[in-house]
């Protein structure tokens, strides 16, 4: 199937014969994944591939092999051009698990957020998989938007922040980067905030892990993660009196060393 008339439409993968048929969107899904794919290019797809087969895995005990072959049929309908945003999904539909690619165009991106800290209860299902949340993170994003935010920031039961709704956090304190514990906290596993420590790493760049709360971050440079947007710092605290981010002295920099890790898509293999 060739990449024409591929926008913002959405397909319904057969393992049996290996062809797309194109399907509504909308509807209930389990599991997803999703990158950007500017000019071909993406940062750490093997990385985005392995943690959806894993997902897959443990949720309905898709074989690896098949989820893979669907990944490597899915790629190959991104057009090389431009900005995309493709949404892999598995989704069960009549108790039999089923695959879809949704492409969409990226939306541009912003270098800035204005995070809004969430006191209620964290009521994810299943914290580590990405997709059987998405709804009520979806109506947590909502009701920071209206306070005049644009992320929604988790705590845990005692008060410690856990990551975005659609983002994951770091942070600076003098020269350590800072990451939140995955050990003491329920955090999905994040491809971005992966590539980032791992830049630190390489650097010399010390890193460390921590769970803070969040007056613990006033006045320090704090980044939310995702692969849409790649970094972008806190430049507000909305609804937190007092509590303002540091300067964002370090996120350009950064932000271009994600960006040069970017490979050709047909070059990065699924991990297994």
């Amino acid at each position: 199937m060739s990449a024409e008339g591929t926008l913002s439409r959405r397909w319904s993968w057969s393992a049996s014969s290996g062809r797309f048929t194109e399907v509504p969107t909308g509807g209930g899904v389990d599991v997803i994944d999703s990158w950007l794919v500017a000019d071909g290019e993406v940062v750490d797809l093997g990385a985005h591939f392995d943690r959806f087969a894993t997902s897959c895995v443990a949720l309905f005990s898709v074989p690896r092999e098949r989820t893979s072959a669907f990944l490597r049929a899915a790629v190959c309908l991104v057009p090389g051009d431009g900005r995309w945003f493709p949404r892999v999904e598995l989704a069960a539909v009549g108790g039999e698990p089923v695959f879809h690619l949704w492409l969409r165009p990226a939306p541009p991106r912003a270098e800035t957020v204005r995070a809004w800290v969430y006191d209620g209860d964290d009521r994810r299902g299943h914290p580590r998989v990405k997709g059987p949340d998405l709804d009520w993170l979806a109506d947590v994003r909502s009701a920071a938007q209206r306070r005049g935010a644009d992320e929604a920031v988790l705590l845990s039961a005692d008060g410690r922040l856990i990551e975005g709704t659609t983002t994951s956090l770091l942070w600076w304190q003098g020269d350590t980067l800072y990451a939140p514990d995955a050990e003491r906290l329920d955090l999905l596993p994040s491809v971005t905030r992966e590539a980032v420590l791992r830049l630190a790493t390489a650097s010399g760049t010390p890193v460390a892990h921590a769970c803070p709360r969040p007056e613990d971050l006033a006045g320090l440079e704090t980044w939310t993660v995702n692969a849409l947007h790649g970094i972008r710092p806190v430049r507000e605290w909305v609804g937190s009196s007092g509590m303002r981010p540091g300067p964002a002295s370090r996120a350009r920099r950064w932000q271009a060393r994600l960006e040069a890790l970017a490979a050709d898509r047909g070059q990065e293999p699924a991990r297994r």
